[in-house]
């Protein structure tokens, strides 16, 4: 009989396990081999729900989680696919998707993705033509064209979220992104992987508090010496191991059966903590060669459970200098929000007040000069002399302050008055990637990350409720290199008005 993901994630009463597994950089061999015995065991196993296969990870060439997870399919283990935004640009994803439909694959975790990698000849070329959060809203509009054309079966999709995040702006973006997701479609949420269980029920007591009513599993991962190395290193986006927990994994590698027994034990006890504080599941991940570690976790974890609190506190980190959005009262099941006083420099204040301003007064379409700047866009645009406002006034101004790469189509205000294209290296416009640590960008380390920046002025003047308050579409193209201001009063960019 074919496991069903669906089915399993929707039942009250179970609990969901899933197991990610990573291609190689091969079209075949002893790593995919590797890959599809693994999801046999699972299925023959019967506690595994579904096998998720990553797309490109690290941004590097692999196997594509397309053609494995048919195979896969198959011999009746169902797939989660991660789908990514690094690669294609939107006439390339949708394209995917429709071969994902066709294909019978439509259990599908969306992902910004990490940033692009080595590929033949060098670095690749990152495309981030959508986000997550537009990704997940053009698999909600395949979904209605599907079933108008009699497909009875949907996309399943699912996000990803991070709140191994240490900083209050970091915080309270990853989870306002979460929102937009839950908004646009998705239908079950993944943590990326932490040790800090506080942190993990922060996010549940978030979707609480905002009536999220949607299943999350909990990431853990199969942690040896050399991956726990990396992860503390901060090479694995969003992923959180300490100081400590690293020099601990370290000693008992020492001795490689103790190891090995320790790295069981400790994702069997992170896994029923997680259980027992209310998460729907778990997703497993570090799982190489065989099958025999998730056998040993899941069974240790059925030895365990009924005891489940007492392994708690091992996972506790709360400590000073941590932003928690709930924090510990005397009574530990009890939480209570968490606030802390923002300050930014004057030249950061200057900036948005100075833009937000200029905004205010010339790209309002409710101000009361608002007809006439329409007029005299109408009569630039109309002669073909827009370009001449767009080179002598607009772009000076934007490039000197915004670093503007003149897409036409002007996203500044979703982002507290900074450019989302020269500011993010994957050009989010809706929230930032996961991939920040201690407020700084993933891929440019020596800058704070721009969601950041944009948290933290909009909230020193008491204007957060408007950062990433709604659903912004992908950037218009036809646009590039034209007036934003003249599109802007003509109705042509994504913030046109609806007829």
């Amino acid at each position: 009989m074919n496991r069903i993901f669906n089915d399993d994630i929707s039942a009250n009463d179970k609990f969901v396990v899933t197991l990610e597994l990573v291609p190689g950089r091969e079209s075949g061999g002893r790593t995919t081999d590797s890959i599809k015995e693994i999801a046999n065991q699972a299925f023959k196993d019967g506690r595994i729900s579904a096998v998720s296969i990553t797309d490109n990870p690290g941004g590097n060439p692999a196997l594509s989680p397309d053609v494995l997870g048919r195979d896969i399919l198959d011999r009746g283990m169902d797939v989660i696919v991660h789908f990514t935004c690094r690669d294609a640009n939107r006439m390339g994803l949708e394209s995917r998707a429709l071969q994902l439909a066709h294909m019978g694959l439509r259990n599908i975790l969306t992902l910004t993705g990490d940033f692009a990698g080595e590929g033949f000849g060098g670095r690749g070329a990152a495309v981030f033509d959508f986000d997550s959060v537009v990704l997940t809203s053009m698999l909600k509009d395949l979904n209605r064209r599907l079933i108008r054309s009699g497909d009875e079966a949907v996309f399943i999709t699912g996000c990803a979220v991070s709140p191994f995040k240490y900083t209050e702006a970091e915080s309270w973006v990853q989870y306002k992104k979460l929102e937009r997701k839950v908004e646009e479609g998705a239908s079950f949420t993944i943590t990326q992987l932490g040790y800090d269980v506080d942190k993990y029920e922060e996010l549940l007591l978030f979707m609480r508090d905002k009536d999220m009513q949607i299943p999350a599993l909990a990431s853990l991962y199969h942690l040896g010496k050399g991956s726990a190395r990396v992860m503390n290193a901060g090479k694995v986006p969003g992923v959180h191991v300490s100081q400590e927990l690293l020099q601990k994994i370290a000693g008992q590698w020492d001795v490689p059966d103790v190891g090995r027994r320790e790295a069981v034990e400790r994702t069997a006890r992170l896994g029923v903590v997680l259980k027992g504080i209310g998460y729907k599941g778990i997703h497993i991940g570090g799982i190489h060669g065989n099958f025999d570690a998730v056998e040993k976790i899941l069974d240790r974890m059925e030895a365990i459970e009924h005891n489940w609190e007492e392994y708690r506190e091992e996972f506790t980190e709360d400590r000073k200098n941590r932003f928690y959005l709930y924090r510990r009262d005397f009574d530990p099941k009890r939480k209570i929000p968490a606030t802390k006083p923002i300050e930014i420099n004057l030249t950061e204040s200057c900036h948005y007040l100075f833009l937000r301003t200029a905004h205010e007064i010339f790209f309002d379409k409710k101000a009361s000069l608002a007809p006439v700047y329409k007029k005299v866009s109408f009569s630039l645009d109309k002669a073909k002399r827009s370009w001449i406002l767009k080179r002598f006034f607009e772009d000076p101004f934007k490039k000197i302050m915004l670093s503007c790469e003149g897409c036409g189509d002007c996203g500044i205000q979703h982002v507290g008055f900074l450019c989302p294209e020269s500011g993010c290296p994957k050009h989010t416009r809706n929230g930032a990637c996961g991939g920040s640590k201690d407020g700084y960008c993933e891929v440019n380390v020596d800058r704070l990350c721009v969601w950041v920046r944009a948290y933290r002025r909009m909230k020193k003047y008491g204007e957060l409720e408007k950062l990433t308050a709604e659903f912004v579409p992908p950037r218009l193209w036809e646009l590039k290199d034209t007036s934003s201001w003249v599109n802007f009063h003509l109705d042509r960019d994504h913030q046109k008005e609806q007829k």
